[in-house]
C-alpha cells in the first residue's frame, strides 16, 4: 500500500513539474516575440479606437495670448470614421468634425453651415488649438503612409524603451518629413512622439502620460502637444472617460449625425 501511494505522489508530482516548465517555457517565448514596428505604430495610432468607441474629454488650448478649455465627446468605428463634437462653452457648442472615408466635414451651428475640408486643410489647426484636423480624426495612418523600422531599444529615463523611425512615402499626402514614436517596452505605450519637417528639423512634440484604466484599457489618461518654436504653448487634452466596443448604428457617421 505504502508502495502505491509513493508511486502516485512522484507521479503526481512529476506532473505538476512538467506542467510548470511548459507554463514557463511558454510565459518565456512570450517574452521572446516583441511587436513589429508596424504593430507598434498602430497601436500608437489605435490607442482610443476600436471596432468602435465613445468617449469624454477635456481639451485645454494655451497660447502667449490666451487660454481656453473645450469638453467633447468623441465616437469612432473602425479606422475610417470618427465623430468630435463640442459640448462647451456654450460659444462653440454643436461645433463637430466628421469623418467618413476619405471625406471630412465641419458642421458650424451658428450658421448651420456644413464645410466640407479639402486634404490642404488637414495640417490646419482644429479650433485654434496645437492639433491639426488629422490628429482629430486621424486620416492619416503612420503605417500606411510612411516607411519605418526599430532605430533604438534600451534604457531611456530609467525604464526600458523602444523607437520606431519613419520616413514618408513619396505618394503619401503627409507634411511631415520624419517622425520619430518612443514606447515603453513592458507594454508598447507610447511616451511620445516628436514631429520634424520637411527639413528634419523638430516642429512639435506629443506626449503621453497619466496611464490609467479607461474602459477596460490601460491607456494614457493625458495627451499633450507642444510646438518646438513656441515651447511655452501647449494643447492638452485630458481624456476623462472612455468605452470601447459599444453598440452604433450604421448610420450613424452621417451628414445627420454631424448636424444634431
Amino acid at each position: 500500500m505504502m508502495t502505491l501511494i509513493k508511486i502516485f505522489l512522484k507521479t503526481l508530482f512529476l506532473s505538476f513539474s512538467v506542467s510548470v516548465l511548459l507554463l514557463n517555457h511558454s510565459l518565456l517565448h512570450a517574452q521572446e516575440q516583441p511587436l513589429t514596428p508596424k504593430q507598434i505604430l498602430d497601436k500608437v495610432d489605435d490607442l482610443f479606437r476600436s471596432q468602435s468607441s465613445h468617449g469624454l474629454a477635456t481639451m485645454t488650448v494655451a497660447t502667449a495670448h490666451w487660454k481656453r478649455s473645450l469638453s467633447l465627446e468623441m465616437w469612432s468605428a473602425g479606422k475610417e470614421k470618427s465623430l468630435v463634437r463640442i459640448l462647451a462653452p456654450k460659444k462653440e457648442k454643436g461645433t463637430a468634425t466628421l469623418r467618413s472615408g476619405n471625406d471630412i466635414w465641419n458642421y458650424l451651428p451658428k450658421v448651420k453651415r456644413v464645410i466640407k475640408l479639402p486634404s490642404s486643410m488637414m495640417a490646419a489647426s482644429w479650433m485654434g488649438s496645437h492639433f491639426t484636423n488629422d490628429d482629430l480624426v486621424k486620416e492619416s495612418r503612420m503605417a500606411d503612409d510612411y516607411t519605418f523600422e526599430i532605430t533604438f531599444i534600451g534604457e531611456g529615463a530609467g525604464e526600458e524603451i523602444v523607437e520606431v523611425t519613419c520616413y514618408p512615402k513619396p505618394e503619401a499626402a503627409v507634411v511631415w518629413g520624419k517622425v520619430l514614436v518612443r514606447a515603453r517596452m513592458k507594454n508598447y505605450l507610447p511616451l511620445f512622439v516628436k514631429y520634424f519637417d520637411e527639413d528634419l528639423r523638430l516642429a512639435r512634440t506629443m506626449t503621453f502620460s497619466q496611464v490609467a484604466e479607461l474602459g477596460g484599457r490601460l491607456i494614457p489618461a493625458m495627451v499633450t502637444m507642444v510646438p518646438e518654436e513656441k515651447p511655452e504653448e501647449s494643447t492638452i487634452i485630458h481624456y476623462e472617460k472612455m468605452d470601447f466596443d459599444i453598440g452604433l448604428e450604421n448610420d450613424f457617421f452621417s451628414l445627420r449625425t454631424l448636424q444634431r
